[in-house]
């Protein structure tokens, strides 16, 4: 990796020792027509990729030290299309649900709902029934809560 200040986006050698042989047999199976290798280290086109997509800012604002946009975009749209990116992501959820322990399986979205109650100003007629709970009102939809992994 380049002699550079470490963005906290970076990928920490850990996970890059996990993804390195896909990003290598990715490469391996798609040589450039001309034959040329690239400039940039794949691990840093990593980063790139991961600080846009952390931060979100648009592709010209990616930091000077971090490799050129078009190239970080080149392979982001070509692992997207051919599927590199989720075996990717695969991968890392993989090895985060390995450190967390044996009960770090996939988690669990279940919707709640709460009746609310409409004001004594507003028309019978107009404020709908809960028909689950048998109270005027409508139902409104509780933000999701799901199991943290």
């Amino acid at each position: 990796m380049p002699d550079r200040k470490r963005y906290p986006s970076d990928l920490i050698d850990e996970r890059w020792a996990l993804i390195e042989p896909v990003i290598t047999a990715w490469k391996a199976a798609h040589p450039s027509a001309s034959g040329h290798q690239g400039a940039c280290e794949m691990r840093e086109i990593i980063n790139a990729i991961m600080y846009q997509s952390r931060t979100g800012c648009q592709r010209e604002y990616l930091p000077h030290d971090l490799p050129p946009r078009s190239a970080a975009y080149y392979y982001f749209a070509r692992w997207r299309d051919d599927g590199t990116d989720q075996v990717v992501h695969d991968l890392l959820r993989w090895h985060a649900r390995e450190k967390k322990g044996p009960n770090a399986g996939p988690s669990l979205v279940v919707p709640g709902t709460q009746s609310v109650h409409a004001a004594a100003s507003v028309p019978a007629g107009t404020a709908g029934r809960d028909a689950g709970k048998k109270v005027p009102g409508g139902s409104a939809a509780w933000p999701w809560t799901c199991r943290a992994w």
